[in-house]
């Protein structure tokens, strides 16, 4: 570094052009009087003096009198600290600066672009970590090992994970034993697949798959974005695919954090007269207030009803609305699956206690 180079960071670091000037020069001169520093410098020889004292007031050098006023400089210790801390500052900046450019803050109903993959990942191992009811997620088997620990802590919470694992035909996949005790159920799609992550129909996480053209990703907090990715998981990362661990068992109680799903189990059990007994966990939707309710699942309809029946009910006939009737001890409901508006609760957890036949 030169001495207009060196300059110009004293000054960045708080001296006047002419105090930077002189203290480069008693770098240069050791120890030196006021006129042999204004004649190395540009410093005037008036403002010298004032010069050489307000250095010596910011502990960069010090003065005593010597024939005349004469000056060293003081041991640079406290000068460097000061230096390498304001560099540290500057780096320090530089990084929150990039972060915030990679991965803005999230915020109530937003949606955000961000260019890394890696801040799509963090940001989805993040509300994985805090999931509280459902996860539905779709990734290779590479990203699955990078996210395994969140999930099988979210597991191990009690939050339903839906797992599709999305590869070429012929690549590895995880085994069974793997699987087990960090999903409800997972299925294996053999194409690949964007990276996708929803939590608790509230939040998503979207990247394109590595061999798309496009780099950058997607973070959603809103209900409604989310419950349209939903429906992408539904129908391409889900439905058709074979299940490849499951931990369900046909005994009693089963849970569904997804109306749709329990309607193709219980009609045909209804059909057939039996009594089934469910707790549904939801919000009221007029209000959003939190409810639990008890009681005995007595119809259930569907926009698609009238299309005619098949077993199980195909995806597009539960697309539109869905509902349940529940008679409570002491009064009927109508309940709604994910995005329900006209029923009286939006069911996030259904689960059957008991299944009779009279």
């Amino acid at each position: 570094m030169n001495d207009d180079e060196l300059t110009d960071v004293l000054e960045d670091a708080g001296l006047s052009p002419y105090q930077a000037e002189a203290y480069v020069a008693l770098l240069e001169l050791g120890t030196a009087s006021a006129t042999d520093v204004a004649e190395s410098c540009d410093v005037p020889d008036p403002r010298i003096y004032d010069v050489l004292r307000d250095l010596e007031s910011k502990g960069y050098i010090e003065t005593f009198q010597q024939d005349s006023l004469t000056a060293r400089a003081r041991d640079p210790k406290e000068v460097l600290e000061d230096l390498r801390s304001r560099s540290n500052k500057y780096l320090d900046a530089a990084e929150t600066i990039e972060e915030r450019w990679d991965q803005p803050e999230i915020s109530d109903h937003e949606v955000s672009i961000v260019k890394r993959f890696e801040t799509v990942l963090n940001r989805a191992r993040e509300l994985i970590e805090g999931a509280e009811n459902q996860i539905q997620i779709g990734v290779n088997t590479q990203q699955f090992y990078e996210l395994e620990p969140a999930l099988r802590e979210a597991s191990e919470r009690g939050v339903d994970i839906k797992l599709s694992i999305c590869t070429k035909p012929d690549a590895e996949i995880p085994t069974h034993e793997e699987l087990e005790g960090v999903c409800t159920e997972a299925r294996h799609r053999s194409i690949p697949a964007p990276f996708l992550v929803l939590v608790d129909r509230a939040w998503t996480c979207f990247a394109p798959h590595r061999h798309s053209i496009s780099n950058y990703g997607v973070l959603v907090n809103d209900r409604t974005h989310t419950y349209v990715f939903h429906w992408f998981f539904l129908t391409c990362l889900w439905e058709i695919w074979d299940t490849i661990y499951t931990r369900r068992s046909p005994e009693t109680p089963t849970t569904y954090v997804d109306l749709r799903h329990a309607v193709r189990d219980i009609e045909p059990l209804l059909d057939e007269g039996a009594r089934i007994e469910v707790v549904v966990a939801g919000y009221k939707t007029q209000t959003n207030e939190s409810v639990e309710i008890t009681g005995i699942i007595t119809d259930v309809d569907y926009t698609g009803k009238n299309m005619g029946r098949v077993e199980p009910v195909p995806l597009a006939q539960l697309a539109g609305r869905v509902a349940a009737t529940v008679v409570t001890d002491d009064r009927t409901y109508e309940i709604g699956g994910w995005g329900a508006v006209i029923e009286e609760i939006e069911a996030t957890n259904i689960t059957v206690t008991d299944i009779q036949y009279e």
